[in-house]
């Protein structure tokens, strides 16, 4: 049996009735991303840190839980608390290397964009929900990033995150802005 999702399957109403919602959150990523454009160092280098920091305290997590739950059953002790310590010493090098992390993460980042605006272009073009275009525009312009990202790196990885994501922020905040206005002039 094929499964196809056409624009006669969504659910119009609940998407008329929160179409304020859309509206605020792609105010939101509007926003969030000027400002990552305006400061893109200090983006690159806050994103560095966060993850980094994320990445610790999921690894003091499984240190906890290793000592806690896992001590004296030999068969998982070692292999968790391997994996705590190996989370936290990543954890503390992105938090301390930002500059250095920054250069791997870039390499990421660009994986990431490609991946993203194939999956955004393939959304909007097999959905077609209203104002799709926005959509696929938007994952073209992360596609394109993606390609931007990889063919200058590792030479602008200071810069290039906090220049991207402020870039896909407001362009996927723009698209959820016409999804908006799109589900508000919909009739039953």
């Amino acid at each position: 049996m094929k499964y196809s999702i056409t624009v006669a399957n969504l659910p119009f109403s609940d998407f008329k009735q929160n179409w304020g919602r859309f509206l605020i959150w792609g105010l939101i990523l509007i926003a969030l991303g000027t400002l990552a454009i305006s400061a893109t160092t200090l983006t690159t280098i806050i994103s560095v840190f966060f993850l980094g920091l994320l990445i610790l305290i999921s690894g003091i997590v499984i240190i906890i839980d290793t000592f806690s739950f896992w001590w004296n059953k030999w068969y998982g002790f070692s292999l968790h608390l391997l994996m705590g310590v190996l989370s936290s010493a990543v954890g503390i090098l992105l938090i301390t290397h930002p500059l250095s992390a920054s250069i791997s993460l870039t390499l990421l980042l660009g994986i990431l964009f490609i991946l993203t605006g194939i999956i955004r272009i393939a959304y909007s073009s097999f959905l077609r929900s209203p104002r799709w275009g926005w959509v696929f525009i938007s994952g073209m312009i992360s596609l394109l990033l993606g390609i931007l990202i990889m063919s200058n790196w590792p030479a602008s990885s200071l810069y290039i995150i906090g220049l991207f994501v402020g870039i896909d922020l407001l362009f996927f905040g723009w698209a959820y802005v016409m999804a908006a206005l799109a589900a508000r002039s919909l009739t039953k």
